[in-house]
């Protein structure tokens, strides 16, 4: 926890009644302690994205010759002594739009990208929507500031043939080698988080019904259906598990378990993908998102209505889905040549 009251409330809000996932309750943690050196005037501690008080004690001094702001919120002054943390929690209550302004500010010096930025000024507006709802302060100090515009990025995606190349290269001749074929074959042919396949339970899988039941983003349930080819690597997988002389010992729970039985990390799963790029030849920086990614455009260019792949990928809004539909542009030509009849 950190040691500003406030925020530990927020926090245990965040975790205990949204269900957010532990890391984008760190995220979180980490942009609101940001904040506060900033406010502090350690402004050290603000460029490192670290609590002021992280270090065990407070700066004596925070000097911004260089023209960025203090905890005065005036740029190019000095401040002869970083506030403690009792003034600070008084000063992150009575929080002005000047101040954010600053802060945005700040952050533009610090070769942040605007997506990066925006995030943080969503953990500030989530803050305080909080703060409001619960009384401990009078206004919103984000009403009147605005996001700043972002890049639009389309995501990556895998060729098929890229596909079919990565998923071929695990060997399920051994145990470990069959969990990673299975791990990959599950996450493209459903398109789940990577913080959702590690989070899945034996239960969780209907080998009858070919589907797997989802714990996403605030604890919100729902039914993928999966692919024969990826149910047949998972039946191997849990065959050889099974047959191993150490199973009695694994995580009776966890479907996916690393090399000593206890529960697959989201780390592990991505430098195991990092090593089948490798052997596979493929681009480095495909990340495991990329197979979410690449599930999602292949469903659209195959067909499938775009409701249908925001239910499958747990999408809250539809307008999150559609950035997908950039990416399916050879599909609607071919869909145009055909149905238009000038075309």
């Amino acid at each position: 926890m950190t040691e500003n009251p406030l925020i530990d409330e927020f926090l245990n809000y965040l975790k205990f009644e949204r269900h957010f996932s532990p890391h984008t309750a760190k995220c979180y943690s980490a942009d609101l302690a940001q904040f506060c050196a900033f406010l502090a005037g350690d402004t050290e501690g603000a460029k490192g994205g670290q609590s002021f008080a992280s270090a065990g004690r407070l700066r004596a001094s925070s000097t911004a010759a260089s023209g960025q702001p203090t905890a005065s919120g005036t740029p190019g002054t000095v401040s002869t002594a970083v506030l403690s943390e009792t003034d600070v929690r008084q000063r992150l209550r009575e929080v002005q739009p000047d101040q954010i302004k600053l802060f945005l500010g700040f952050l533009g010096t610090q070769s942040y990208s605007k997506s990066t930025i925006a995030r943080k000024l969503a953990t500030l507006r989530s803050f305080y929507k909080f703060c409001m709802r619960r009384g401990y302060v009078q206004s919103h100090p984000l009403a009147s500031i605005r996001t700043p515009k972002q890049e639009k990025r389309l995501p990556k995606y895998l060729e098929l043939e890229q596909i079919n190349k990565l998923l071929s290269t695990p060997d399920d001749k051994t145990l470990l080698g069959a969990r990673d074929r299975a791990m990959l074959e599950v996450l493209f042919s459903t398109g789940v988080r990577v913080s959702e396949l590690v989070d899945l339970n034996f239960p969780d899988v209907d080998f009858e019904g070919q589907t797997i039941r989802v714990r996403g983003k605030g604890k919100k349930q729902r039914t993928a259906p999966v692919g024969s080819t990826a149910i047949t690597a998972l039946k191997k997988y849990l065959e050889l598990r099974r047959s191993d002389a150490r199973s009695a010992s694994f995580d009776q729970d966890a479907l996916f378990v690393n090399k000593h039985g206890h529960r697959l990390s989201t780390r592990s799963v991505r430098r195991k993908l990092d090593k089948y790029l490798a052997e596979a030849g493929l681009d480095p920086n495909i990340s495991p998102h990329t197979l979410r990614h690449s599930f999602a455009t292949h469903m659209l260019n195959n067909g499938a209505d775009l409701r249908s792949v925001q239910e499958l990928l747990g999408h809250q809004s539809l307008s999150t889905t559609q950035v997908y539909t950039h990416l399916t542009t050879p599909r609607l030509k071919v869909a145009y040549d055909e149905a238009h009849p000038r075309s």
